[in-house]
């Protein structure tokens, strides 16, 4: 793949190999400066060599080539990462699952779509800068909601409005697959074009839509009390219903957001779904912000090693890389507990020889483990004076209560 993307040209000292291992460590040691990570490295330098002959990097080196190796290559490792993994292990995201959460009876397979802003130092990245003293990033993924996986992803600046992107992210869908959209990327023009390939979207309006009510929707408010509205509308506005000129269908239902109860439209074209279902499918888009807060939170996307548009997209591509990885570890091991408790134990664990499906699968929650690592507190014994040395236990006729 190196030679591929041309960055094998450019690799001297430091191998492509080399520089991926080095930022996966970073990832899951969460590094937050290039010196934090070039000295762990070198600290463990023996260590490092026995994987497949990974050299720490110098500072310098791991800077120039963050800034200068075309990123590409860390895209396509993940791609081909999870080509493979999906290949060679047919339960790792299968195709016939239902999907998670609230839109769990559509067997049908379920995208969503959503973008995270990684915020830049606003000095030091001119390319990224879209508002006054500020600078950041955006990354837009469209996530299947049955595996909980990538299925396109789009680093990029944050000066541009996510609906320019929207159909770049829903190009890849088939006929009868549904996409539920956040409300940045409401472009009707985008909707018609779905709707004219056979693809069934659902998102919410705009607060300054104006729209015209042709009728309601028979037979959904009696059956579920949390509908509100079920009507059957029609854009007025000349310019937008050049765009889009069908009919389509907005439910207004009270979902609870935050522990609370709030009423949201939501809008669709489709015309058979319950009024519910309508609204089970966008509470199930929120899956998207728990796969970006697992992201955030456990790897490292806050603080970026490098300022180039280059260094950027490197760290981005290469968190997604170790997420898949922690992924299928923990399908593959069968963890119970949770994503951010996984990277924490790899992180303590990273530089000793465990073998990692007996650390994972038989330590940490499975039925056939015996739970000596989970913290269980155990029982403390004092040393007391008439402590028989020779049996190496206490004398069982003795009460420590009161001494103690």
């Amino acid at each position: 793949m190196a030679r591929e993307t041309g960055v094998a040209a450019r690799c001297r000292s430091f191998s492509a190999h080399s520089h991926i291992t080095s930022l996966l460590y970073a990832q899951i040691a969460h590094c937050v400066s290039l010196n934090d990570l070039c000295d762990a490295l070198h600290l463990h330098s023996h260590a490092l060599l026995a994987v497949r002959g990974a050299l720490p990097p110098s500072r310098n080196n791991l800077s120039h080539a963050n800034k200068t190796r075309a990123a590409v290559l860390a895209e396509q490792l993940f791609w081909r990462s999870l080509d493979h993994l999906r290949t060679q292990h047919p339960g790792f995201g299968p195709k016939g699952r239902r999907a998670y959460g609230k839109a769990f009876r559509f067997k049908t397979p379920v995208h969503v779509a959503d973008a995270t802003v990684m915020e830049l130092v606003a000095s030091c990245t001119d390319w990224a800068c879209h508002q006054h003293r500020k600078a950041a990033a955006k990354t837009h993924v469209r996530l299947d909601l049955q595996t909980l996986l990538p299925r396109y992803v789009i680093v990029d600046t944050a000066r541009e409005h996510d609906n320019r992107r929207a159909r770049e992210l829903c190009a890849g869908l088939r006929r009868g697959e549904i996409a539920v959209l956040d409300k940045g990327y409401v472009d009707f023009a985008h909707f018609a074009d779905l709707s004219a390939r056979g693809i069934f979207w659902v998102t919410r309006p705009k607060d300054n839509q104006q729209f015209r009510v042709i009728q309601n929707m028979p037979g959904t408010l009696s059956k579920d009390p949390r509908v509100v509205s079920d009507e059957l509308v029609e854009l007025t506005i000349d310019r937008t219903r050049e765009l889009y000129p069908q009919a389509f269908r907005r439910v207004v239902a009270r979902v609870e957001v935050d522990g609370e109860l709030r009423q949201l439209a939501f809008i669709t074209n489709n015309l058979q779904w319950a009024a519910g279902s309508v609204a089970n499918l966008y509470q199930a888009r929120w899956s998207v912000e728990a796969f970006f807060k697992q992201l955030k939170q456990t790897l490292q996307v806050a603080d970026f090693l490098g300022h180039s548009a280059n260094a950027v997209r490197w760290q981005v591509w290469t968190a997604l890389l170790a997420y898949l990885l922690l992924r299928f570890l923990a399908w593959w091991s069968q963890w119970g507990h949770s994503f951010a408790r996984l990277v924490t134990l790899l992180r303590a664990a990273l530089w000793q020889r465990w073998n990692l499906y007996d650390l994972l699968a038989r330590c940490y929650g499975t039925a056939a483990g015996n739970y000596r690592l989970l913290g269980r507190p155990e029982q403390a014994y004092l040393l007391h004076p008439l402590w028989d040395s020779t049996a190496h236990k206490p004398d069982q006729n003795l009460n420590l209560l009161p001494a103690l």
